[in-house]
């Protein structure tokens, strides 16, 4: 049992880092409301002085504004989605036993390390071009016209860019999850009859609530500030301008920083907002 003095002594020991880990997240924080309630223009005569609610005013008013809100959480709704119910069926494959299983799981995973920018690129030229990309050729060889992908289905196309992106991730979890099931209840309800998709549904599934639960979380903490995919691929256009998008492009446009921190925020708030919802609807499988 610990002792007051090596209780005490391990406060001292964690107290840099924690004071650093709090300087990190509530410095930026706080210049970010700092800077929202002014009008700062770095290249156009600096501090201006204090507007007040002006930025936001100014911010949620913006035409682009609610369908960058609606773009962001259909893209995070899609690519949760596919990876969830990609990432089950793929962590039960890969569960099996098979020739070059190590090889097989490493290339899978891989995707997840490559970055978000490299990525984009690649589907953006390799893939989806409709000129010289392999879908095109592949659409060809079937005696089907090009699809242009990034005009023609622009929603679709980076939810399937950032799926692809996230989908090891959701595999590696749920694949740690499918191991630590219990193979002999597996074995029981086989030896009763219980068809595969009952013993999915009944046995596999529920085991893999938590592990659902932790990818989605984490998932959508990224997804909602998604940016790297959209510069890249279509800069905003056609619908798929995000809030992050949104920030960004008005900081450049108007090179106001104030008006991108009053962004900022309402990116937090809604980031917020999105996370306690989880919390309640699916955080309740860390409970039970």
């Amino acid at each position: 049992m610990a002792t007051q003095h090596s209780r005490s002594a391990a406060r001292i020991m964690m107290a840099p880092a924690v004071i650093l880990l709090l300087g990190w997240m509530l410095v930026p924080l706080m210049m970010t409301l700092y800077f929202s309630f002014k009008k700062y223009l770095p290249l156009r005569g600096g501090d201006l002085g204090w507007v007040g609610f002006e930025n936001y005013a100014r911010f949620v008013s913006s035409s682009s504004f609610w369908p960058a809100v609606s773009a962001t959480l259909m893209i995070v709704v899609g690519v949760l989605l596919i990876t969830s119910i990609l990432g089950v069926l793929l962590a039960i494959l890969l569960d099996q036993p098979m020739w070059g299983q190590g090889i097989v799981r490493i290339l899978v995973i891989a995707p997840f390390f490559v970055m978000p920018t490299v990525s984009a690129l690649v589907w953006k030229n390799m893939f989806m071009d409709p000129v010289n990309g392999l879908l095109a050729h592949l659409w060809k060889f079937f005696g089907a016209d090009p699809v242009a992908w990034l005009t023609e289905v622009p929603m679709g196309s980076i939810i399937m860019i950032v799926s692809w992106q996230w989908l090891p991730f959701a595999t590696l979890i749920l694949l740690t999850a499918i191991q630590s099931l219990d193979s002999e209840q597996l074995e029981a309800s086989e030896m009763d009859g219980a068809p595969v998709l009952a013993r999915f549904w009944y046995i596999v599934l529920p085991h893999l609530s938590r592990a659902l639960t932790v990818v989605i979380l984490i998932q959508t903490i990224f997804l909602l500030s998604i940016f790297a995919e959209i510069f890249v691929t279509t800069q905003g256009a056609f619908g798929t301008k995000t809030l992050s998008y949104l920030i960004f492009q008005r900081v450049l446009e108007s090179q106001n920083v104030g008006l991108g921190s009053a962004g900022g925020v309402y990116a937090i708030i809604l980031a917020n907002i999105v996370a306690l919802f989880l919390m309640r609807i699916v955080g309740k499988n860390l409970d039970t």
